[in-house]
């Protein structure tokens, strides 16, 4: 172990396998809490390589709690984080714009790390209950075509790591890895990362995955389509930069996208724009979210062709008839 962690400081380079089974000993108590922070802090200063994420996201997917949606054609619309910006809870009400328009959801979330209301705790406050049985996952799924998978129910292994990354106090490789280890391994990912470097390492690695993907930043530094300037997408397919203007939007502030508060504030916010009844930016900005997932899993058409199919899910009510039904569950 003490050589590992040498050759991790003076600067070698793990490969896929190596980091694998680094992750496997630090959550499984192989590595003293002291060391574990000194590799992350490592990482951190050195920048982390594709086959470190890799290795880092199939040892947590071989860890994690199992889970049968019965299928895996289904879409996860899970961001990293990290961005610093506390908007609100963007991916959590694409999902069931998503969901209303006719896509099988199978979102990946936690609670707030660096945001005031996680997607965990805005759903919660929304009378979600959070679950780790694939049965009433299915059935939630079957009743609205969305289900949730909060993070901690299916990486118990991450529990000792979690109280050190609370004490570092700065981004880990821990913080890229979410949208990385849904446990329903879903075909289709949206992922909107915090960083051009992380959205380089994050196309590179779901090309080797073989996965249908659209990576997305925008360039003023949110984890998603913020509508404050141009968002740059790399898919399968090619790389791509949209203005606001190609989702037929105006400009937005980022004092439009901040979190109204705390967490009951940010459900009532979910509800409202699900119901049609918040302001123009929350609709443009959540239905501009949920047209680039459409276009990234369809492979095809326009961006505005697919905007319009968002609004259609808010305007119609479905998207609304998602949320009561997953309530239901």
């Amino acid at each position: 172990m003490t050589s590992c962690i040498e050759g991790i400081l003076d600067g070698q380079r793990l490969s896929v396998d190596e980091s694998r089974a680094l992750m496997h000993m630090m959550v499984r108590d192989e590595f003293p809490l002291a060391q574990v922070a000194a590799i992350l802090t490592t990482f951190r200063v050195r920048g982390m390589s594709v086959d470190l994420l890799d290795g880092f996201s199939q040892a947590l997917l071989e860890l994690a709690a199992p889970v049968d949606l019965g299928t895996d054609d289904l879409i996860d619309v899970c961001g990293t984080g990290g961005d610093g910006k506390n908007s609100f809870n963007i991916s959590t009400t694409v999902a069931f714009i998503l969901a209303g328009a006719g896509y099988t959801v199978a979102k990946h979330g936690n609670g707030a790390a660096s945001s005031s209301c996680g997607s965990s705790n805005a759903l919660e406050a929304l009378g979600i209950s959070l679950t780790a049985d694939s049965a009433q996952l299915r059935r939630s799924l079957e009743a609205s075509g969305v289900c949730f998978l909060h993070a901690p129910l299916f990486h118990p292994s991450l529990k000792r790591i979690g109280p050190l990354r609370r004490e570092l106090g700065f981004k880990t490789a821990f913080n890229a890895l979410g949208p990385l280890v849904n446990p329903a391994r879903p075909q289709h990912q949206c992922t909107g990362v915090y960083s051009l470097e992380l959205q380089r390492l994050y196309s590179a690695l779901l090309q080797r995955r073989k996965a249908n993907f659209a990576v997305v930043h925008s360039l003023d530094g949110y984890d998603e389509v913020s509508l404050t300037g141009p968002v740059r997408v790399v898919t399968n397919r090619g790389n791509y930069e949209f203005s606001p203007e190609c989702f037929g939007c105006e400009v937005l502030s980022s004092e439009s996208l901040q979190s109204p508060g705390g967490i009951q504030e940010s459900a009532v916010l979910v509800k409202e724009i699900l119901e049609g009844r918040a302001s123009r930016s929350h609709e443009d900005v959540t239905c501009a979210n949920a047209a680039l997932a459409m276009w990234s899993y369809d492979g095809k058409g326009a961006i505005a062709e697919y905007m319009e199919k968002a609004r259609e899910s808010v305007r119609s009510g479905r998207a609304l008839r998602a949320l009561k039904r997953s309530q239901e569950v």
